[in-house]
């Protein structure tokens, strides 16, 4: 399956978040901490390989072999860029050091061969919660057709505008603003409506998923109801995109996935996590299958020891490939990894936002509920723990 990687960008221009003459210092006893993060600039790394979201969950939790010095070696050719700009987290918000919550924006980007780089919307918009204890983690998404302020962007030169929120990326892509530019003022426009600020994003085009499972072998996933895709298609029983099957000129069989757990190849996987026509709950039961499918790729890892084998861990690193842009602030990969290393794949609860259901307002268009916007707010004070304890109807069902 073709995918196109993220445009090749510049470094990370200076800002509030970056500096272009010394690295960040991070937890330095006495050390004077600017007003925002500055930026690690290493020229040895390159294009991320690491899947943040699943690899750096699934890299937490187990008996990892060998020590940060082995890690540091396995991600050293993973590339930083800016992907927050102004949404980082203060010095004053704990965005100095890992002591604190660890709050993160994973954009998930469905970028084909055939479209055009700057001409692409966040397909899945996942914020990664994981409180100051370190032994929970929690993802909640965003669904793509809330209406949003979506706030002017001078490297764009987007003027601002009500929009759906997906939108935010393309708006920020265009005009060589490019994948940063995109990842930048989505995490502004999320910032803005929920107050949530970050430590770190990473920008995933699906088709890296697909590399990824495709290096554990497969997954198990759970549909709770049979869905018939409406991307692909099978010809001479080989699976397609419809676009490239119907060149063929042959018959098409179109790929239905049934009901009930099954061991999916990473090409199902990644095919069932993006559906959501003929979902009873349309997007929302797709943003739950995508939770899924994150916490079924940290299962088999954990399951399957990859974690804890160093030339298995090195093969899934290496399978992400380029698929992958990160920014976790300056902070080293393998610190993350080891901060997170008291979460497992069974600590992490998928939350759902609006009671997993369309919640309209006043112009019938998608918003967060009071509830969900009360979600948020608690994920900003570090106590989401609490808020899913009195509003266990928060969390989703899924396996």
């Amino acid at each position: 399956m073709p995918v196109q990687s993220p445009p090749l960008l510049e470094p990370p221009r200076a800002s509030a978040r970056a500096s272009t003459t010394v690295p960040a210092q991070r937890g330095r006893p006495g050390a004077p901490g600017p007003k925002k993060r500055k930026r690690r600039k290493d020229p040895l790394w390159a294009r991320l390989t690491v899947v943040v979201g699943a690899v750096l969950m699934m890299t937490s939790g187990v008996a990892i072999v060998g020590s940060k010095a082995l890690i540091s070696q396995a991600t050293s050719n993973i590339s930083q860029r800016n992907l927050l700009g102004g949404a980082g987290k203060t010095n004053a918000e704990g965005g100095a050091d890992l002591k604190g919550p660890i709050d993160m924006l994973l954009l998930g980007v469905d970028a084909r061969q055939r479209w055009a780089a700057d001409d692409v919307r966040a397909d899945s918009i996942i914020m990664l919660h994981i409180p100051a204890s370190h032994d929970q983690a929690y993802l909640i998404s965003i669904p793509r057709d809330t209406e949003a302020q979506i706030p002017a962007f001078a490297k764009s030169g987007y003027p601002g505008g009500v929009d759906k929120i997906n939108a935010a990326f393309q708006a920020g892509a265009r005009n060589g603003g490019g994948w940063e530019g995109g990842a930048q003022l989505m995490a502004q426009t999320i910032k803005s409506m929920t107050g949530v600020s970050f430590d770190g994003a990473a920008i995933i085009n699906f088709g890296g998923f697909k590399k990824v499972i495709d290096a554990l072998g497969s997954v198990r996933i759970c549909p709770k109801q049979e869905v018939r895709s409406i991307h692909m298609s099978y010809v001479d029983g080989k699976p397609m995109w419809n676009a490239d099957a119907k060149k063929t000129g042959k018959p098409m069989t179109p790929v239905v996935h049934k009901k009930g757990c099954q061991e999916m190849e990473g090409w199902a996987a990644l095919d069932f996590s993006r559906q959501r026509y003929g979902l009873d709950n349309s997007d929302y039961d797709r943003q739950q299958n995508q939770q899924q499918l994150i916490k079924a790729m940290a299962r088999k890892a954990t399951q399957d020891g990859v974690l804890t084998n160093p030339i298995k861990l090195k093969n899934l690193i290496e399978a992400a490939g380029s698929t992958f842009t990160l920014d976790t602030g300056g902070v080293p990969v393998e610190d993350f990894i080891f901060t997170m290393r008291g979460v497992t794949a069974n600590d992490l609860t998928m939350l759902k936002t609006n009671g997993g259901t369309f919640n309209g307002n006043a112009s019938g268009r998608e918003a967060l509920s009071q509830e969900t916007l009360d979600m948020f707010h608690a994920v900003k004070k570090d106590k989401l723990a609490e808020y899913v304890f009195y509003h266990p109807e928060v969390i989703s069902n899924r396996k």
